[in-house]
């Protein structure tokens, strides 16, 4: 038992290393400016990781990603590094936390909402606080452009990368069941049970492409115009 529980805990590291490894990859690979702010998806890589392995290992991730971009490809300096880490670890740790109260469907779709919302407040609060400092200018010209930029850009932002956790993690769960890093239920399931589990994951799928293709028209046509 304790071996097994060893094997587990090692399991769980290295799963958090390797999402550590490709969020940090996401936010090389993938960076589309949006005006004098950055679109990336690497919160997508850190809120599935802390679905599938608790929210301290999402944490972790949410802390290390933005360390290590901060240390290397940022451009933002210390600002980037303080508005990354929060929105990180707010979206992160409320859609996690929800999640592991109630693991459902139901309950992964009220987290990401929960934690969509919440990010978006704290950046609006952070945007405030922060970036006048950033940008030099005061806190009276940044809430002008809370409703034109701020606001559609981090909720945009934070249902895109929604949307891709809701995408991936039925997939993504499956695979790493197979490969013994996460353990699968042990109830079997009747065939009408699994018949409409499989119409509910086809569902939430193509709604998570519509509300990925519908985000990605928005930043490029709107906010970016």
């Amino acid at each position: 038992m304790q071996n097994s529980n060893t094997s587990q805990k090692i399991k769980r590291l290295t799963a958090t290393a390797m999402f550590c490894a490709l969020a940090y990859v996401c936010t090389v690979l993938i960076k589309i400016p949006v005006q004098f702010l950055t679109l990336d998806l690497k919160d997508s890589l850190i809120i599935l990781c802390s679905l599938l392995f608790g929210p301290v290992s999402g944490l972790s991730v949410a802390v290390i990603v933005p360390f290590f971009e901060f240390l290397t490809i940022s451009g933002t300096g210390v600002y980037g590094l303080i508005m990354n880490v929060l929105s990180s670890v707010t979206f992160a740790a409320v859609t996690g936390l929800i999640y592991h109260r109630k693991k459902s469907m139901s309950g992964a779709v009220i987290g990401l909402l929960s934690g969509a919302s919440a990010v978006t407040a704290v950046m609006i609060l952070a945007n405030l606080f922060i970036t006048p400092y950033y940008l030099g200018t005061t806190t009276a010209v940044v809430a002008q452009m809370i409703p034109k930029i701020l606001l559609p850009f981090n909720l945009i932002k934070a249902v895109l990368n929604a949307a891709i956790v809701l995408l991936l993690y039925k997939p993504l769960s499956r695979i790493l069941k197979r490969f013994g890093f996460i353990r699968g239920a042990s109830a079997a399931s009747s065939p009408e049970h699994e018949k409409s589990a499989k119409k509910r994951s086809i569902l939430v799928s193509v709604i998570a492409v519509a509300v990925i293709a519908v985000s990605l028209l928005i930043i490029f046509l709107v906010l970016r115009a």
